[in-house]
């Protein structure tokens, strides 16, 4: 289980990056356009604010690498680290919605295995 958990975290981490290169206009696509909006297009941050925010999503990254090389290793703190990680990503995949609502739904299924396996013992 927690071999599983950590590659679905080192994907869903891999995913990030596309928000950060999106918001420094390294990469686009038609699913991520540049743009320096957020909250569906209700709030335009500028191009500082979009670089700032976008940095975030690297930061998440970084952190899901981080849990995900933990949780291989077994280390101590992964499991404490995970939780906050994931909700941290969710809170950025709903300021970023409609784009990122896959990224919504993969962070509730993480969220919920890493409730249901902490009460249940499998990690």
């Amino acid at each position: 289980m927690r071999i599983a958990i950590a590659i679905a975290m080192l994907l869903h981490g891999t995913a990030h990056l596309v928000g950060f290169a999106e918001s420094w206009q390294w990469a686009t696509t038609d699913r991520a356009p540049f743009k320096t909006t957020v909250l569906g297009g209700r709030l335009d941050l500028g191009m500082p604010g979009i670089r700032i925010a976008g940095s975030l999503w690297l930061l998440a990254a970084l952190a899901f690498g981080l849990v995900a090389a933990g949780a291989m290793m077994n280390a101590a703190w992964w499991v404490a680290m995970a939780m906050p990680t994931a909700v941290a990503s969710l809170v950025l995949s709903v300021v970023w919605w409609p784009e990122a609502r896959v990224g919504v739904a993969v962070n509730a299924v993480l969220i919920a295995v890493l409730v249901v396996g902490r009460y249940l013992g499998f990690i």
